[in-house]
C-alpha cells in the first residue's frame, strides 16, 4: 500500500513578507522590510494595536507575535511599523493558494498563510517527497517573494508539527519513525493544540515534554483533562486520521468580536457595539443562507475576565434586528452596570438552513412584518454588496464614529475588497 504523503505549507512571517514582497516587486521599493526592525501593527493609538507579523531582525530585539506595539517600541525605538493591509494579503494568499494547486489538486487552506497538500503518489511527476517539497519551496520564493517552512509527514498532525521546526524557509520531515528523536524531546506546549493553561496542567502531573504525555497512562490523562486529554495523548503518539479536505467545512456557528477604543461604561454604549456586532453576524448569515437558534454573548471587562451567557431561541433566523434584541436581552442579564468592558463579542449556532419563526397570540412581531423585516434585510445586504458597506447605515450611528459593522474582520476582509495584484506576485 503505498503510505500517504502530506506537505504543511506556512509561509514565513506572513503579512510582513508579503507586504514587503509587494513594496519591492510591486511598488519597487529598495529597502526590504524583511532586512530591518520592522512589524505590521495597527494604529499606535488603539489600544488593541499588537505585533501582527515581525521580522528576523525585529525578533532579534525579544519582539513577540501578539504583543502590544507600545512595548515593542521601548524594546526597539527605531522601529519600523507599517499598518495592515488586509486586502493585500487576500489577494496574496490566493496566489498562494494556486500555486499549491499546481502541485497537488487537494489543497486544504488551514488559514490564510497555511495550508495542507495531499502529494501521494506524485513521485513519478516531481521526484521524492523532499525534493518536491524543495522544488516548491524554490517556485514560492522565485515567483511570489516570499519564503516558507515545509513540513513532510504521512498525516497533517506530524505534517504541521514538522513545519513548525526550525525556520524561515526550510524544509524538515516527521514520519513516525523520527517521532522519538524529533517530536518527543520538545516542551509539550510545541504539541497541537496544548495551550498554556493545558501545559501548567501537564506540568503540575510532571509531564513536561511531548513525549512525557506519549508515555502517560491514558487513563489517568482522561481523568485529568477530560476528551481533550485524550485528544492530544493521541497527538503525542503521532495518530491523525483526518484526511487533506480540499472542500472547506461547514460552518458551526457565526461571530464576531471587537475591543473597544474606550471602556465601554453603559447600557446604550454596549448597545450600540451589539449592533454593529449584529450586522456583520447576521448579513454573514444571510450570504450563506444560514439561520441560527442559539445565541451568545462574549463580555471581556477592563481587567481582562472573561463570561458569556447564551439562550435558545424560540425560532430560527438570519434577521438582525431580531439577534440584536436577543443580545441585548442576553446582556442585561450578565452585565452588573458598573464593571467596565473592553470587549464584546455576538456568536450564533445551531445553525439551519430555513427560518423558522413561532407566533402566538401576544407576538409583538406578526408573520407579515417578519416577512417585511427580511426583505428590508436583502434589499440593504444588495445595496451593500454593490456599493460597499458604508452606502447605507442605521441612524444609531448617523454622528457617531464607531464603525456600523464592528468585528474582528477587517473591513477588506469581510467585504473581500482586495488592491490589484500582478500575477507574478
Amino acid at each position: 500500500m503505498t503510505q500517504r504523503v502530506i506537505f504543511h505549507v506556512d509561509a514565513n512571517s506572513a503579512f510582513l513578507s508579503w507586504t514587503a514582497a509587494y513594496r519591492k516587486k510591486v511598488l519597487g521599493e529598495v529597502v526590504d522590510l524583511r532586512d530591518i526592525p520592522s512589524v505590521v501593527a495597527g494604529d499606535k493609538e488603539s489600544r488593541h494595536s499588537i505585533i501582527l507579523a515581525k521580522s528576523m531582525p525585529a525578533k532579534k530585539y525579544g519582539i513577540q507575535t501578539g504583543e502590544p506595539l507600545f512595548q515593542a517600541l521601548e524594546k526597539c525605538p527605531q522601529l519600523t511599523v507599517v499598518p495592515p493591509d488586509y486586502g493585500l494579503y487576500v489577494e496574496a494568499s490566493r496566489h498562494f493558494v494556486q500555486m499549491l494547486r499546481q502541485f497537488s489538486p487537494v489543497v486544504e487552506q488551514y488559514s490564510i498563510d497555511e495550508a495542507w497538500v495531499d502529494m501521494t503518489g506524485t513521485e513519478r511527476i516531481f521526484g521524492s517527497a523532499r525534493l518536491a517539497a524543495e522544488t516548491m519551496r524554490k517556485r514560492i520564493y522565485e515567483e511570489l517573494g516570499f519564503t516558507v517552512n515545509i513540513g513532510i509527514s504521512s498525516n497533517k498532525l506530524l505534517a504541521k508539527i514538522a513545519g513548525d521546526f526550525e525556520k524561515p524557509n526550510k524544509v524538515h520531515t516527521l514520519f513516525p519513525e523520527e517521532m522519538e528523536a524529533k517530536m518527543w524531546p520538545l516542551p509539550v506546549r510545541d504539541l497541537f493544540l496544548v495551550g498554556a493553561a493545558t501545559q501548567g496542567k501537564l506540568n503540575k502531573m510532571g509531564i513536561y515534554t511531548i513525549g512525557d504525555l506519549a508515555a502517560a497512562d491514558l487513563p489517568l490523562i482522561r481523568k485529568k483533562l477530560g476528551k481533550h486529554g485524550e485528544t492530544i495523548w493521541h497527538f503525542a503518539n503521532g495518530r491523525s486520521a483526518d484526511a487533506v479536505a480540499a472542500t472547506p467545512a461547514t460552518n458551526k456557528g457565526y461571530g464576531n468580536s471587537t475591543t473597544t477604543a474606550k471602556d465601554v461604561t453603559t447600557s446604550q454604549q454596549a448597545y450600540q457595539v451589539l449592533l454593529s456586532l449584529c450586522e456583520t453576524v447576521a448579513a454573514r448569515m444571510r450570504k450563506d443562507g444560514k439561520c441560527g437558534g442559539c445565541i451568545s454573548i462574549h463580555l471581556r471587562t477592563a481587567e481582562f475576565k472573561s463570561f458569556s451567557h447564551q439562550r435558545v431561541l424560540h425560532n430560527t433566523t438570519n434577521n438582525t434586528e431580531q439577534i440584536f434584541r436577543a443580545a441585548c436581552g442576553l446582556f442585561d442579564e450578565t452585565w452588573d452596570l458598573q464593571t467596565p468592558l473592553r470587549q464584546l463579542g455576538v456568536q450564533m449556532t445551531r445553525l439551519s438552513d430555513e427560518p423558522y419563526q413561532q407566533y402566538d397570540l401576544f407576538s409583538s412581531v406578526s408573520p407579515v412584518q417578519y416577512e417585511r423585516k427580511l426583505r428590508l434585510d436583502e434589499a440593504v445586504d444588495s445595496l451593500r454588496d454593490r456599493y460597499g458597506e458604508d452606502i447605507i447605515r442605521r441612524a444609531k450611528f448617523a454622528k457617531d464614529p464607531q464603525g456600523h459593522m464592528a468585528g474582528g474582520l477587517d473591513k477588506a476582509r469581510r467585504t473581500g475588497v482586495t488592491k490589484p495584484v500582478p500575477e507574478e506576485f
